[in-house]
C-alpha cells in the first residue's frame, strides 16, 4: 500500500493526501497525511489516495458494471460481471499496450482499475498541458491553497490534468468502440440507464468522471484497501442479501487471470497471502503517455474538442437575458422537468444525455448546452456547498462535451437523434 502512495516508507510518499474513499470527494473533510494510513487500517476503514501528486500527473481509467435495478448483482454473481466485461477489458489492454502503456491493473468489488503515472519534466507533461484548457474559475482555484498540505496546485499541473481528461476522453471513444460489438449490455462512458437488458437495467461504465472536476478533489482506491462500498450504499444490500456478500479487498492482477484475481478479491486470507508476492507500485508511462497524446491531437476526438471550445458560453451576468429565456415552447415534459428539477436531475448522466441529445437537435451549440446546464449549477436549486468545493463549469463542460461527442462522433446510437452529425 505504501508503495501506491508514491514511497518506499509513508515519510517519502509523492501523494498530497489520503482519506476515506466516500470522503475524498469533500475536500477539508478527513483529509490525512499519508504518514496516518495506520489510522485507516486500524479502523478497517476503505482508504483512497489523491491524484494530487508532488512529483507526477497520475492517470486513472476505470470500469464498473452497474446495475440500476438490481444493485447487489455484482457481488451476488461476480463471475458474470467480470465475464461482461472482458471485452471492455481487452479493448483497454489493446489501447494502451500499442503505444506502450502497462499500468497497474487491480481489481475490485464491480470492476477494473488502471492507474499510471506522467513525471511532471517530462515531455509528455508539457504536450498534455499545451492540451488543457482552463477557465479563469479554474485558474483561481488552481493557485488558490488547499488542504492539507495548504499549498496550491499551479496552473502547470492544472493544465496537464485538463488536457489528460481530452486525452482520455479520445482513449474512451475508442475502447468503446472496439468493445460494444462483442459486449452484450451497453458500454458508455458515463453510468446511463439504458433501460432492461438480460439481467434488469444493466451495463458497463467506462469511468472517466475524475476529469470532471478539479485535480485536488479526487482520489483513487488504494490496493488492499477494503471494499466496503456495498455497505456504504443501503440500497445495494438489503437484510437478506448481506450475509451473501463477503467482505472484499481491491487486489492488483499483476497478471494473473480476472477470474482468479476476482476470486483472491472476496478472500481476505487469499488477499493477505496474495499481498506478500505482489507489487503496488504505480508504473512510469510517460513515454508511452506521450505517444497517446500524439495520437490524440490527429483524431476526430481532437477536432470535436476544437470545435466544443471554438464557442464561449454566455457569461453569468447575460444568463437573464440568455440562458433563462430559453423557449419552453414545444419542449417535451421530460425535458422542462429535468430544466424544473436540475438538483438531481443534472447529476445524472442519463437525464443530462436526454437534455444534450435533446437541444443538439434543436440546433444548440454544446458549448452553450455545458453554459445552460452550469447556470442550473450555479443557482439556488439545494446544492449546499457542493459548487463551492467543486467547479460547476468544469462540470457541466465535462458532461456536455463527453455526451455531445458521443452523438457528434457517431458512437451513441441510442439517443433520440442522428447517429453522426459533422462537425
Amino acid at each position: 500500500m505504501i508503495e501506491f502512495l508514491g514511497g518506499h516508507s509513508l515519510d517519502e510518499a509523492t501523494c498530497y493526501y489520503i482519506g476515506r474513499c466516500w470522503d475524498t470527494i469533500r475536500p477539508g473533510f478527513n483529509m490525512r497525511k499519508p504518514g496516518d494510513l495506520d489510522v485507516f487500517l486500524e479502523n478497517e476503514w476503505d482508504v483512497a489516495r489523491s491524484l494530487w501528486d508532488r512529483d507526477w500527473l497520475m492517470v486513472d481509467l476505470d470500469v464498473e458494471y452497474t446495475n440500476f435495478e438490481f444493485p447487489a448483482e455484482p457481488f451476488l454473481d461476480y463471475q458474470r460481471t467480470f465475464a461482461l466485461q472482458q471485452p471492455v477489458l481487452h479493448a483497454i489492454q489493446r489501447v494502451l499496450s500499442s503505444v506502450g502503456i502497462q499500468p497497474l491493473h487491480s481489481v475490485s468489488g464491480r470492476g477494473h482499475h488502471f492507474v499510471w503515472k506522467v513525471h511532471r519534466t517530462s515531455e509528455a507533461f508539457q504536450q498534455l498541458a499545451g492540451i488543457g484548457r482552463l477557465s479563469p474559475a479554474l485558474e483561481r482555484r488552481y493557485t488558490a491553497r488547499h488542504p492539507p498540505a495548504d499549498e496550491s496546485v499551479g496552473l502547470q499541473l492544472g493544465k496537464a490534468f485538463s488536457g489528460l481528461g481530452l486525452v482520455m476522453e479520445y482513449v474512451a471513444y475508442r475502447v468503446l468502440s472496439e468493445s460494444q460489438p462483442d459486449c452484450p449490455i451497453p458500454v458508455f462512458p458515463e453510468a446511463v440507464d439504458f433501460g432492461p437488458q438480460e439481467r434488469g437495467r444493466e451495463m458497463i461504465s467506462l469511468d472517466i468522471s475524475e476529469y470532471a472536476d478539479p485535480l485536488h478533489t479526487r482520489g483513487v482506491r488504494i490496493p488492499f484497501s477494503v471494499y466496503i462500498k456495498p455497505w456504504q450504499h443501503p440500497e445495494m444490500l438489503t437484510p437478506e442479501i448481506q450475509g451473501k456478500v463477503p467482505l472484499m479487498v481491491m487486489v492488483p492482477s499483476n497478471g494473473l487471470d480476472t477470474h482468479e484475481v476476482a476470486a483472491i478479491m472476496r478472500n481476505l486470507g487469499k488477499a493477505a497471502e496474495w499481498a506478500s508476492h505482489t507489487s503496488c507500485l504505480i508504473p512510469d508511462c510517460s513515454h508511452g503517455m506521450e505517444a497517446l497524446a500524439s495520437l490524440y491531437l490527429r483524431s476526430d476526438a481532437r477536432r470535436f474538442h476544437d470545435w466544443f471550445y471554438s464557442v464561449e458560453p454566455e457569461p453569468p451576468e447575460e444568463w437573464p437575458l440568455t440562458y433563462d429565456r430559453a423557449s419552453m415552447m414545444d419542449v417535451p415534459p421530460y425535458i422542462k422537468y429535468i430544466l424544473e428539477n436540475p438538483n438531481d436531475s443534472l447529476l445524472k448522466p442519463g437525464p443530462v444525455r436526454q437534455l444534450v441529445a435533446f437541444l443538439l437537435e434543436q440546433g444548440w451549440h454544446p458549448r452553450h448546452i455545458a453554459g445552460l446546464i452550469r447556470s442550473k449549477y450555479e443557482r439556488d436549486h439545494g446544492w449546499f456547498n457542493q459548487w463551492y468545493i467543486y467547479d460547476a463549469g468544469m462540470r457541466a463542460d465535462f458532461h456536455a462535451r463527453v455526451l455531445a461527442g458521443m452523438i457528434k462522433m457517431g458512437y451513441d446510437h441510442q439517443a433520440d437523434i442522428p447517429a453522426a452529425v459533422h462537425v
